[in-house]
């Protein structure tokens, strides 16, 4: 079993591709804690069997796969042959064919934590593991990661296009593997960036399943109002209705890093989170009242001009800015009046972004501003300068036909 990148697809066949954890580079047995391989072992469903006490314990794995496997773990680094056990337990689990084994050694490679994503399928479907289903199982789990590090960000119902750049950040070097069954997926989310993330998805999941139940005993739409505080917004019920959409139901497991310990508020074993195709009204409702209410937001954006479009030489115009400053998303598209539209078109010829002031829409994603005014050049340093003009010279003709008029 592979261990890629979760937001990399599934391929029908193995594939060598940046960042697929190969076990080529495996944990360093002189930084490895015998008490986190130990609990590591434990989560992964080996057993303990005897061993010198106090000394060592001996582990087995579980399944078929691994038989005749067995790992010697110290119970501490105490003893002189430590650092030698641990160094042979880190062969036996590479050389092991239990798929828990190599989840042990992505886990200890760096500290960790786990999310596990499981479903039921129909018994036509038991055992099978189409390319689309796992395709489909990753695109959810990548979904749920990034409401998780969207609400990590802020709270809000509905985020768009907000946020989005510095949510990914807090999922880089995240790994994942299907189970061996093909109706599973683990994600290891590196607690450095990532434990933010994976709290709020933790506090989120659970406030998602207790309005609910409370939707469906009563039919209010109350506690979603409620759980945006704890993380819930449109992109986690949206995550959340495609993992279990075609399923008989789904289950969302999370497990700590052993190395890094329990985050504050959180429980030490949190209780798996499940949900079923009889939750996705629910969630739907939810969803669509999230995308309605949330507000428009006054802001001053910083940005540079990167297309402009009218209908005539003179007169009102669309202009799209890449955003470089006062709002979190990556571009706006706004109208101008003919003199905004005359200073932004100068503005680019000259290598300049412009500052400008409005509303950003919620619908269409947060990515339009109305009510602009006050378009006005912004002075760079001489290396976004260099940067836009350069930008400038490869389009150069399409920005005179713009700017002209003449489209």
């Amino acid at each position: 079993m592979q261990h890629r990148p979760i937001h990399e697809p599934v391929r029908p066949h193995p594939v060598d591709a940046p960042g697929v954890w190969d076990g080529s580079e495996g944990p360093d047995p002189s930084r490895v804690d015998p008490a986190v391989l130990g609990a590591l072992l434990d989560r992964h469903g080996w057993r303990r069997r005897g061993g010198a006490a106090g000394r060592y314990a001996r582990w087995t794995p579980p399944g078929p796969a691994g038989r005749g496997t067995s790992v010697l773990v110290p119970e501490s680094r105490a003893f002189p042959d430590s650092e030698d056990l641990l160094a042979e337990a880190l062969i036996a689990l590479a050389r092991c064919a239990a798929p828990s084994a190599r989840e042990v050694l992505v886990a200890l490679s760096a500290p960790s934590d786990e999310i596990r994503w499981s479903r039921e399928t129909a018994e036509g479907l038991a055992g099978v593991a189409p390319w689309t289903v796992q395709e489909q199982l990753r695109s959810a789990a990548s979904q749920m990661l990034l409401a998780g590090a969207l609400s990590a960000r802020g709270r809000a119902g509905y985020y768009g296009d907000r946020h989005r750049r510095q949510a990914r950040s807090l999922l880089e070097g995240v790994l994942g593997g299907p189970a061996s069954d093909g109706r599973g997926l683990t994600a290891f989310v590196p607690v450095e960036p990532g434990r933010a993330a994976v709290v709020r998805l933790h506090h989120a999941l659970h406030a998602a399943r207790e309005a609910v139940d409370y939707q469906r005993a009563t039919g209010g739409m109350e506690a979603f109002g409620t759980a945006v505080q704890a993380g819930v917004s449109r992109e986690l019920t949206e995550a959340v209705i495609a993992l279990v959409r075609g399923t008989e139901g789904a289950r969302i497991t999370l497990a700590w890093s052993p190395a890094a310990g329990v985050p504050d508020g959180c429980a030490a074993r949190p209780e798996p989170v499940e949900f079923s195709p009889g939750d996705l009204p629910a969630l739907r409702q939810a969803g669509a009242h999230y995308l309605k209410d949330e507000p428009s937001l006054p802001v001053r954006i910083t940005g540079a001009v990167v297309r402009m479009r009218r209908s005539s030489p003179g007169g009102p115009g669309t202009v799209r800015l890449r955003v470089l400053a006062g709002v979190e998303v990556s571009h706006v598209r706004m109208v101008l009046d003919e003199e905004a539209y005359r200073i932004a078109g100068h503005a680019h010829l000259v290598g300049l972004p412009i500052r400008v002031y409005g509303r950003l829409e919620s619908r269409g994603g947060f990515r339009r501003l109305t009510g602009a005014d006050g378009v006005t050049p912004v002075r760079v340093d001489e290396t976004e300068r260099d940067r836009l003009m350069k930008a400038l010279q490869e389009n150069l003709d399409f920005f005179e036909e713009a700017c002209t008029g003449d489209l």
